[in-house]
């Protein structure tokens, strides 16, 4: 019971932190010089987007429109997380208690009427409400040029990306996936 508890704090407080920041400022405007645009990259290597690569990656959930998928969003000068996923198509909502400052849903998933099963079978139904559960969850990654996938240390709405850089939107199931595959 206490290792249960322990990695729901460990999961929820870095969720928490995570995101924390993402209400601390408005993201800045764009530059003149960036030019983003969105064009489907979907199965090139990372090395091949020369803007920002966009990954949205989910656990093995049987949904009929997943959000999956990798897109490249052209620019030659630093953009916003949230504009980048915007010029992508991807749209987030946070939650209740927490605004934008957690991810609870991306494109619409998880639907609040898709049950997720826990490790322990029981169904449990997304609400919004307050922090996800500790079993299913997005988390927000980077990838810096030429770097290893790693958690975001900003919230989308304060997250600067280089050109060449990723990010990436990671829903996980009972700890899978541990990580982006991208």
């Amino acid at each position: 019971m206490t290792t249960t508890l322990r990695t729901f704090a460990a999961t929820a407080a870095a969720a928490l932190l995570l995101t924390l920041t993402a209400c601390a400022a408005s993201a800045p405007a764009p530059t003149e010089a960036t030019s983003a645009s969105p064009t489907a990259e979907a199965g090139t290597d990372s090395g091949a987007c020369a803007g920002v690569e966009v990954v949205v990656e989910l656990a093995e959930l049987d949904l009929p429109d997943s959000p999956a998928g990798t897109t490249c969003v052209e620019t030659d000068a630093p953009i916003a997380a949230s504009e980048a996923l915007a010029e992508a198509g991807i749209t987030t909502e946070g939650t209740t208690e927490y605004g934008d400052q957690v991810v609870c849903r991306v494109n619409g998933v998880p639907a609040e009427d898709f049950a997720l099963t826990a490790d322990d079978g029981s169904d449990y139904f997304e609400t919004c409400e307050s922090m996800p559960a500790a079993f299913a969850y997005w988390g927000l990654w980077t990838k810096p040029v030429d770097g290893e996938w790693g958690y975001a240390q900003e919230g989308l709405s304060t997250l600067q990306l280089q050109p060449g850089e990723g990010l990436a939107l990671l829903f996980t199931v009972n700890d899978e996936p541990a990580a982006p595959s991208a």
